[in-house]
This record gives structure tokens, C-alpha cells and sequence, in this order.
């Protein structure tokens, strides 16, 4: 089937909720090919999801083989690799004494870490940044502080108050002994790649210690190797109380969690799900992280070639996360890019490119010619 006549059934059969142009029907590495055969360095990646690439062997093999075995079991009983995951990625965390809590995605990752805070501190009350997205259900939708998100909505049903991201001194005159947890991503995504000014979450984890709040933060689209380490906060010294995750943590099977430290835990009854941690999504997770392991070392690298690369467009990077604010223009560059084989993602008048993780020299040499035509165009 072509894509006009795929376009016209999805136009008469799915909710029009989303603006797409391309059918990609093949993928492979950091190289998708649409349905004409037109081939593109995807510096979008399913929007931080596919960290091996498309189809990478190891993952491919991973979800077959356990496809052949087991494809669902619930938990009600042990889930093969399960176990083993939650002890990988605890490690990984570095959160002393932390449990892994297993969801589908990263919108359900913050409604658990928004439930943990609230069933153990007993408060109600939330402080998230401005520009900072955490997910779209309504739970979630409370911390996301985009209106176009959330007015629709209105009213939601957390109570949430929104600081300048940055601001130190907004967030200490906004936290008192009501607020629950306070929430924030070690890099804004969603916004267009924001980085923090330096101390920043280090001052956020002192603020929210004196005031008895919790800290999580949001690594949904920053984790798993996106930013050089294995977490986004590890840039720092902190540790945060709860680790939301998701995107890159299966390679585009759907997968997400909380990490949280010691002494925070749902008890029975408080929380769970049908499809939470399934043997498919473990078989995929743990393929993952095997092939992240033989690459992390090197994507700040990486990334630092793409910026060096766009240079003369002040592009702002933190390992294989890449922003340029480009405003108005941010749509024609895009088309440009995509006519000339280069797929890359505009948010909030940024261009952000967010490639997979395995993206070769030659791939980012050729997105850099190709970006740097568009922006000079």
C-alpha cells in the first residue's frame, strides 16, 4: 500500500491527533527508509527511543527468542528477567538501597513516582519548571507546564507550582513543609535541549533536604546513556529520591519505570499494572543495556562532533542531546532537512536532534552537511 492510500485510511479510521507526513516502513542502525525507498539519517530516533538503532541483532534476537518461550505472564507470578533487570538498572542508578518499579511509559513512570511521593509523605502539593514536560495523562499532565497541554484539561488533579527553570531563588520562596516532591529534568527535552545553569540540581537536592521534600527527577528522555552517562544526574553528585525512565530503556519496546532509594516503596495494593515488566520488554531492556554498555564511553564524543560540527549555529549539547533555537524558522529547516535525507525534530522553536546512540562518524559528518545547508539557506 502507498502513502497516499495508507494516508487516506488513517485519515477515516484514527483520531487525527497527530501531524505526519512520511511513512517509514524499514530502519536499520541509525538509516530509515520510507515507503518509496527514500533513505534518511534519523536524528530523531522515535524521539530518544531507539538508543541501539533500528532493529539492532542483539535486541531483535532478544525479543524472538523470548517471543518463542513466554510472551506474557503477569505479575502475578515471577516474570522471567525481571528480576535481574531491576538489580541491573538499580546498580546502574547508584541509588543506595533502590527498587525498581516497572511501567509501559514514561507518562505512567511519573504517575507511579507522583503516587510514591504523595502515599509516603502523605502531602499533596508539587513544584515542577517551567518549559518542563512530564507526560500527558492528567496525572502527569499536572507537572507539565506547557498550556496547550494542560488548559484543555483544567482542572487536574495535582496541585502544582511553576518555577523559573534555574531559578534557585523562586524555588526557595515557593517550597515549604506542604510540598511532596519537587520535580525536574537534569536537561529539558521537550523545550529544546535546556541546560541548567552549573550547581543547579545541586542546589534543588539542598533545598528540597531542608524542607523535607522529595526530589525526582524526570530522566524519562535523558536516561539510559542519552547524555554520556547511564543517567542524566550523574553529571553531578546528587541523588535524587526517585528516578523516573523510559524511551531509551528497550530500544523502542514499550518500557518504562521509577528507581526510588531506600525506605521508599509501594506496599501491596498501592500500585501495579497488567503488562508492568513483561518477559518481552525484560528480553528487549536487558539487550539493551548489553549493547549500551560497549558504547557509553564514547557518545559524549560523539556528541561533541555534532557540535563542533554545527559550531557556527551555537548549538547547545549534553552527549547525544543537540539544540539550536531557531524560532519561526525551525519548520522550513526541517523540511529541508527531510528533502535532503536528514530527519530531525523541531520543539518549541528548536530544532533538537536526538540520533541513536550507536550513530556512526559518517552518519553525524553527513546530518552536520545537511543541517548546516538548511540553517544557512
Amino acid at each position: 500500500m502507498m502513502q497516499k492510500e495508507y494516508r487516506e485510511m488513517g485519515e477515516k479510521y484514527m483520531m487525527r491527533n497527530f501531524s505526519r507526513d512520511l511513512l517509514i516502513t524499514r530502519g536499520k542502525g541509525a538509516r530509515v527508509w520510507d515507503d518509496n525507498g527514500n533513505e534518511y539519517i534519523d536524528c530523531v530516533a522515535g524521539i530518544a527511543v531507539c538508543s541501539t538503532g533500528h532493529c539492532h541483532p542483539r535486541v531483535s534476537e532478544a525479543i524472538c527468542r523470548q517471543a518463542n518461550e513466554l510472551i506474557h505472564i503477569s505479575n502475578l507470578f515471577y516474570i522471567p528477567g525481571q528480576a535481574e533487570l531491576a538489580k541491573r538498572i538499580s546498580e546502574k542508578a547508584g541509588l543506595k538501597g533502590g527498587r525498581v518499579f516497572f511501567s509501559n511509559s514514561g507518562t505512567e513512570a511519573v504517575e507511579a513516582a507522583i503516587k510514591l511521593a504523595r502515599v509516603r509523605t502523605g502531602k499533596k502539593r508539587f513544584i515542577a519548571f517551567k518549559s518542563g514536560f512530564h507526560g500527558r495523562t492528567c496525572g502527569a499532565l499536572s507537572l507539565t507546564y506547557k498550556e496547550a497541554y494542560r488548559l484543555p484539561f483544567t482542572p487536574l488533579p495535582y496541585e502544582c507550582e511553576f518555577i523559573e527553570y534555574g531559578d534557585i531563588e523562586g524555588l526557595k520562596a515557593a517550597i515549604d513543609g506542604t510540598i511532596a516532591a519537587v520535580i525536574t529534568e537534569p536537561v529539558q527535552g521537550e523545550a529544546g535541549v535546556i541546560i541548567p545553569p552549573e550547581g543547579f540540581l545541586e542546589e534543588v537536592r539542598r533545598i528540597c533536604t531542608e524542607n523535607d521534600a522529595l526530589l525526582i527527577i524526570d530522566e524519562v528522555q535523558t536516561g539510559f546513556g542519552r547524555t554520556g552517562k547511564w543517567f542524566g544526574f550523574q553529571h553531578t553528585n546528587i541523588q535524587p529520591d526517585i528516578i523516573t525512565m523510559a524511551k531509551g530503556i528497550a530500544s523502542g519496546f514499550p518500557m518504562g519505570g521509577i528507581v526510588a532509594r531506600e525506605g521508599l516503596e509501594f506496599l501491596p495494593g498501592e500500585h501495579g499494572g497488567t503488562f508492568n515488566g513483561g518477559p518481552l520488554a525484560c528480553a528487549a531492556a536487558h539487550a539493551t543495556l548489553d549493547v549500551l554498555e560497549g558504547i557509553i564511553d564514547d557518545i559524549e564524543r560523539r556528541g561533541k562532533r555534532f557540535r563542533d560540527g554545527l559550531a557556527a549555529h551555537n548549538p547547545r549539547q549534553r552527549g547525544l542531546m543537540i539544540g539550536i533555537t531557531l524560532g519561526d524558522r525551525c519548520a522550513a529547516v526541517k523540511d529541508y532537512c527531510e528533502k535532503h535525507g536528514v530527519l530531525v525534530n523541531c520543539t518549541s522553536g528548536n530544532l533538537r536532534l536526538i540520533p541513536p546512540l550507536v550513530i556512526t562518524d559518517v552518519d553525524i559528518d553527513q546530518a552536520i552537511r545537511v543541517i548546516n545547508e538548511a540553517l544557512d539557506s
